[in-house]
C-alpha cells in the first residue's frame, strides 16, 4: 500500500506521464498532417505550365551559355548534371541532387531530409519481413531515407519493390541492378527519386503477401513486370537510370500520377517502353503533367516512346531517337 504522500507524487507522476504522451501524440499528429496537405498541395496541377517551360529553356540556356566558357567551365549544357557533378566533393553532398530537377518533378525531394541508409546485403529478400541493411528494408520505412549502396551489386527481388513516400535510391559510385525478377512499384506515395540504377529483366509476380510499411503487409495480385510503375504517384524524378527488356513498360505511369520528371535515362531493347496515362476515358488523368528531358531512346525499341492519353501536359525536351519507327502518339489503351 502507497503511503498518501507517496500515493500523491505517484498520481501526479502519472498525470505528468498522460500529458506528456498526450502531447507526443498532438505533434506526431501535426506533423503528420502537415506532411499530408503539404503533399497534396505540391501535387495539384501547375495551373500554367508555361512557366515550367519557361523555366526549363532558362536553365538550358544558362548551362549552355557556361559551357562556352570552354577551359574556363566544367559546364555540360545539361542542367541536372551541371548542378552536382561540377561539386569535387559530391559523394560528402550527395542530397544536393535533390535541388537539381528541373521540369513538373522538379519539387521531388526524395529522403533529403532523412539520414542516409548504406545497402549492404544485396541477397535475402524477404517480401514481408526484410532484414536490416537490404534494400526492402529501407524502402518500406516511413521516415525519409537517402538510400545509397556499399559496393557493386545485382539485386534480384522476390517480389514488387513497394516503396514509401520520402526515399531516395542513389546509385552513384556503384554498379547497382535490379533485375530478374519484379522492380519497382511507385504506388500511392510522393516525393521519390531514383538515380542511377540498372534496372532491367523485370519479371511478373504477385499472389503473395508484400510489406509497403514497416505496419503493414497485404496480398498482391500478379504485376505487370514493369521496370518502374507508379500507380498514382506525384513528385517522382527517374535520372540516369537504363532501363531494358522488362515484362511490360519500361517506365509506367498511370492513375492520376502527376509531378513527374523522367530524365537522362537510357532505354533499350523492349517492346512496350513508356505508357503515360491509363486511358483517355480516365478523366481523372486530366492532372497529370510530365517532363521527359535529355533521355536516350536506344537500339531494340518497338513502341510507346512514350504513349500519352488525351488529359496529358507533356514537356518534351532534347530527347535521342536511335531507331527506324518512331512511335509517339496518343492512346485509347485500357490494359
Amino acid at each position: 500500500m502507497f503511503h498518501p504522500k507517496t500515493l500523491k507524487l505517484h498520481q501526479q507522476q502519472e498525470a505528468k506521464n498522460t500529458m506528456l504522451n498526450s502531447s507526443h501524440a498532438s505533434f506526431t499528429l501535426i506533423f503528420l498532417c502537415c506532411i499530408f496537405f503539404t503533399a497534396f498541395a505540391l501535387s495539384l496541377p501547375v495551373s500554367d505550365p508555361e512557366l515550367v517551360v519557361d523555366e526549363v529553356h532558362r536553365k538550358i540556356n544558362e548551362s549552355i551559355s557556361r559551357r562556352n566558357l570552354g577551359y574556363f567551365s566544367c559546364e555540360t549544357g545539361n542542367p541536372i548534371d551541371d548542378c552536382w557533378r561540377c561539386d569535387k566533393d559530391w559523394e560528402k553532398n550527395r542530397k544536393r541532387l535533390a535541388d537539381c530537377g528541373i521540369g513538373f518533378g522538379k519539387n521531388a525531394i526524395g529522403g533529403r531530409d532523412g539520414e542516409i541508409y548504406v545497402v549492404t546485403d544485396p541477397g535475402n529478400d524477404d517480401p514481408v519481413n526484410p532484414k536490416p541493411g537490404t534494400l526492402r528494408y529501407a524502402v518500406i520505412q516511413d521516415q525519409p531515407l537517402w538510400i545509397i549502396f556499399n559496393r557493386d551489386m545485382t539485386i534480384q527481388l522476390k517480389e514488387e519493390l513497394i516503396m514509401n513516400s520520402f526515399k531516395t535510391l542513389d546509385g552513384r559510385g556503384a554498379s547497382v541492378h535490379i533485375a530478374g525478377g519484379p522492380c519497382i512499384t511507385i504506388q500511392y506515395v510522393t516525393n521519390i527519386i531514383i538515380h542511377g540504377l540498372h534496372i532491367h529483366d523485370c519479371k511478373q509476380g504477385g499472389n503473395t503477401y508484400v510489406r509497403d510499411s514497416p505496419e503493414h503487409y497485404g496480398w498482391r495480385t500478379i504485376s505487370d513486370g514493369d521496370g518502374v510503375s507508379i500507380f498514382s504517384g506525384s513528385h517522382v524524378w527517374v535520372d540516369h537510370c537504363s532501363l531494358s527488356n522488362c515484362n511490360d513498360g519500361l517506365i509506367d505511369a498511370i492513375r492520376g500520377s502527376t509531378a513527374i520528371t523522367i530524365s537522362n535515362n537510357y532505354l533499350t531493347h523492349h517492346n512496350k517502353v513508356m505508357l503515360l496515362g491509363h486511358s483517355d476515358t480516365y478523366a481523372q488523368d486530366k492532372n497529370m503533367q510530365v517532363t521527359i528531358a535529355f533521355n536516350h531512346f536506344g537500339e531494340g525499341l518497338v513502341q510507346r516512346m512514350p504513349r500519352y492519353s488525351k488529359w496529358f501536359t507533356l514537356l518534351f525536351i532534347k530527347t535521342i531517337y536511335v531507331w527506324l519507327y518512331v512511335d509517339i502518339c496518343s492512346t485509347n489503351y485500357k490494359g
